[in-house]
């Protein structure tokens, strides 16, 4: 809803947006909240300079748009989608999908994933997503298990992204699974 909200007003043509806006209240009781949004820049920030003070409607209320630090939150590299690091920072090759990190980038997603193809041999027989259609199969998302994809805002990690401390318990709760899981399958026991 927000994410349209901006998308519709003029102040923010020609604004690419990075990732969704994220939204806090500023306490349980409070009928204000905080909108973070980032969006893709030149580096001499001329677009943010451009968007900080101005001000837009979102319904019957004003909203003003203040700027802060760059990177106030956990970074999600946009190729692997992993947190914890910049895109720039990414060790992988190529690019991994953002709805099921098969190794194509998202928006070719129809073209290259097993889920949107027909195939002929399955039973029942799966047929070919059409054209136009989002991808309506459904996978876990490697960092928290969950039914979404890796940038979705409803995500444990995505709610959690300005919380270091709670990412870095997370971390090396993914690391001792991971772990267990390799010493459990070299010496041929269960988990």
């Amino acid at each position: 809803m927000v994410e349209d909200i901006i998308k519709k007003n003029y102040i923010f043509n020609n604004i690419v947006l990075a990732f969704k806006p994220h939204i806090i209240k500023v306490s349980p009781k409070s009928d204000m909240a905080i909108i973070w949004v980032d969006i893709w820049d030149i580096q001499s920030g001329s677009k943010a300079k451009g968007l900080i003070n101005r001000c837009f409607n979102v319904g019957s209320y004003i909203a003003t748009i203040r700027g802060a630090n760059m990177n106030s939150g956990i970074s999600q590299c946009k190729n692997c989608w992993k947190w914890g690091y910049a895109t720039f920072l990414c060790r992988i090759q190529g690019a991994k999908c953002v709805k099921y990190k098969g190794p194509h980038k998202s928006k070719h997603h129809r073209q290259f994933a097993w889920c949107c193809k027909a195939n002929e041999k399955t039973n029942p027989l799966r047929l070919e997503t059409k054209k136009g259609v989002p991808c309506p199969h459904s996978f876990k998302y490697s960092n928290c298990q969950g039914n979404h994809q890796a940038d979705s805002n409803t995500c444990p990690f995505w709610k959690h992204c300005f919380n270091c401390d709670w990412h870095n318990k997370k971390q090396q709760e993914l690391c001792e699974s991971r772990s267990n899981s390799i010493r459990s399958a070299v010496s041929g026991t269960q988990p």
